[in-house]
């Protein structure tokens, strides 16, 4: 068996890492023969919780899980860590302006990437969730100028897996048949869920356009697009608290991929630094379509651009770009 690989997980003593811990323990995400240590993250007040998790897993009775660690300091939860996967942040209360959020947020992830910087290994792959993802995503890699900053993602695989869904609900057809979703952009309401290059396959396994299958732009341009943007908030409203469930598997899906790879014939969502690919401006944490091989992923290239999607692509750039520069000069000097 492997080296047992180190996985960190902040926010440990929340839903979502109850609901992702047993997963990356079992297998599901590194592999069924990848043995490893997971250090698990969170606030003082939190300890106890997180203390009763620790316990949870161990009854479990793993064979892959060879340590936990449970911990309220950063240098301890990163020391040569293989993968972070950042899922806690400061939560929007009510009556907070998205301004006040940022910079609640800023210091977390100031903090967290300074110190990832120091202990962390060079290579580790670091997967911020806790929103806003993409702005805390690029702040963890401002502040980690050591690490690569193609090591650095963010969390758009929820809604990929949304956007998924609906398309095949549509269409009758099991989730798997439908490929090739796109999610532009900011993990926000600004996000841009495309369709216009994904496929569906029929049963004799034929791959054929989803805006052929759907025949019905009028859904695929309008209530389709909201429904994704907006299907965070739908939720809570629903359960009263955030998507737990849902936003492990994804964080599982993104993991998995970053790993293992894409096939070769199809791409998944994952929010990274722009090289300036689509008109998008260098340097933005932007969700795009990316391949992924031997760990490493690259935009998808040469993909045609309506005006529809330019001008969505536009608006969700230029949110992302408004977030980093407010959240930027909340940074320390």
């Amino acid at each position: 068996m492997a080296q047992p690989l180190r996985v960190c997980v902040t926010g440990a003593a929340g839903q979502i890492a109850y609901s992702l811990l047993y997963s990356i323990a079992k297998g599901d995400v590194f592999g069924p023969d990848q043995s490893l240590e997971l250090l698990l993250l969170d606030i003082p007040p939190m300890m106890g919780i997180v203390e009763g998790v620790v316990m949870e897993l161990s009854d479990c009775s793993l064979p892959l899980l060879k340590n936990v660690v449970a911990t309220d300091d950063y240098s301890v939860a990163f020391k040569d860590v293989d993968a972070a996967i950042l899922v806690g942040a400061m939560p929007r209360k009510e009556g907070m302006e998205r301004k006040d959020l940022l910079k609640a947020n800023a210091r977390i992830f100031e903090g967290q990437g300074k110190v990832i910087d120091q202990v962390a290994k060079k290579t580790v792959k670091i997967l911020v969730v806790g929103n806003p993802a993409n702005t805390n995503c690029l702040i963890t890699k401002t502040c980690a100028p050591s690490i690569p900053p193609a090591n650095f993602s963010c969390l758009t695989r929820l809604d990929q897996n949304r956007a998924q869904f609906q398309v095949a609900n549509r269409l009758g057809v099991a989730c798997d048949k439908v490929r090739n979703v796109i999610i532009w952009g900011n993990h926000s309401a600004t996000q841009f869920p495309d369709v216009k290059h994904a496929t569906v396959l029929d049963n004799s396994g034929q791959a054929g356009p989803v805006y052929g299958a759907v025949k019905d732009d009028a859904w695929l341009q309008g209530d389709f697009i909201t429904t994704i943007q907006k299907r965070g908030a739908a939720v809570i409203a629903a359960r009263k608290l955030s998507s737990a469930m849902s936003a492990a598997k994804a964080i599982g899906d993104h993991m998995r991929d970053w790993w293992f790879g894409t096939n070769p014939d199809e791409w998944v969502s994952m929010g990274v630094v722009s090289d300036g690919s689509y008109g998008v401006p260098e340097g933005l944490v932007y969700s795009f379509p990316v391949k992924i091989s031997g760990k490493e992923w690259s935009i998808v290239q040469g993909l045609e651009i309506s005006n529809f999607a330019r001008e969505k692509m536009d608006l969700t750039a230029k949110e992302l770009q408004g977030e980093k520069e407010t959240a930027l000069s909340f940074l320390e000097q």
